[in-house]
């Protein structure tokens, strides 16, 4: 007896998910055989891996533990994820739920359930590598985390730095600018911003220079803005230039920045409108003005 032919639909989708598999297999393979990126020791890649690498979240796993210790370590051997997660999980804040052993499960709870939910949904073994889009969603997750934080130290960085150039205009310097603002601000009331400046203003306290608590402050946050504003810092300390001037600018810089990207947001807020007149308003409106006319037309012509 034979069996029934595949029908089109089934056919693309196999070979798209053909395609994709080949894809997937040659981005391991490369991951696997290439050799590790040379780079300079000073850079903040490098000093993000030594920030992450002292108390390794990584560290319980045993190789000759359990089956899930064992599968850790191999997925973190083979796509190098001790450090990206690490990374990832210093930008979220570091919450304490999920930690960064609780990204990898995650990654792999959905990899498992996309693999397994496209073969018992199409009897098709060739779908199993479909969890691979599993394994790469949670990311998405834990970037919109990340962006929302970014946001939200964002909103109150050009005042920070507006009321950093009065404290420093007024005889202080930028360490102790910092913190005369943070210690006017209750604990309970400090944003994402206040925390981060706080955590920078404890290492300077427990022995790190000054230029690599600004590099981890800006390492941990991943704002351009953050970046350029440890620049400036770390400039005016080497050359002994003044800061204060420099702030204002920058400040003002920002706020103008801020105030174009709400222009073009505003723009676009006109053609994003389109979508929900077409689907909600204009079908509600068709029917209003049609119902009638397709009401006489049923019941026995339009009277004219």
């Amino acid at each position: 007896m034979s069996e029934p032919p595949i029908g089109p639909g089934m056919h693309w989708l196999l070979f798209g998910t053909a395609v994709f598999g080949s894809f997937a297999a040659y981005t391991a393979a490369n991951r696997i055989f290439a050799p590790p990126p040379e780079g300079d020791e000073s850079d903040l890649s490098k000093l993000a891996k030594k920030e992450v690498g002292t108390s390794s979240a990584f560290s319980s796993l045993n190789a000759n533990g359990s089956l899930i210790d064992r599968l850790d370590l191999f997925l973190l051997k083979i796509f190098h994820l001790d450090v990206k997660l690490e990374e990832m999980h210093m930008m979220m804040g570091r919450p304490v739920k999920p930690a960064p052993l609780d990204m990898l499960h995650m990654k792999e709870f959905f990899a498992a359930g996309f693999g397994l939910g496209a073969f018992f949904l199409t009897g098709e073994w060739i779908l199993i590598p479909f969890g691979v889009v599993g394994f790469l969603l949670p990311d998405s997750m834990f970037n919109g985390i990340i962006r929302t934080r970014q946001q939200a130290i964002m909103r109150n960085f050009p005042t920070m730095v507006d009321l950093m150039a009065l404290t420093i205009e007024a005889g202080l310097d930028s360490m102790a600018a910092i913190e005369r603002i943070l210690k006017n601000i209750s604990p309970d009331q400090r944003t994402e911003l206040e925390k981060e400046l706080e955590k920078m203003v404890n290492e300077i306290q427990l022995g790190y220079t000054r230029r690599d608590a600004l590099q981890r402050l800006a390492m941990r946050t991943g704002i351009s803005e953050v970046r350029s504003f440890v620049g400036l810092i770390i400039q005016s300390d080497e050359l002994g230039t003044s800061l204060v001037e420099l702030l204002r600018s920058y400040a003002a810089d920002m706020r103008f920045r801020r105030l174009n990207k709400a222009e073009k947001l505003a723009a676009k807020a006109a053609t994003k409108m389109l979508i929900p007149l077409f689907i909600f308003i204009f079908p509600t409106v068709f029917i209003m003005m049609l119902a009638p006319m397709m009401k006489s037309l049923v019941s026995g012509g339009l009277g004219f």
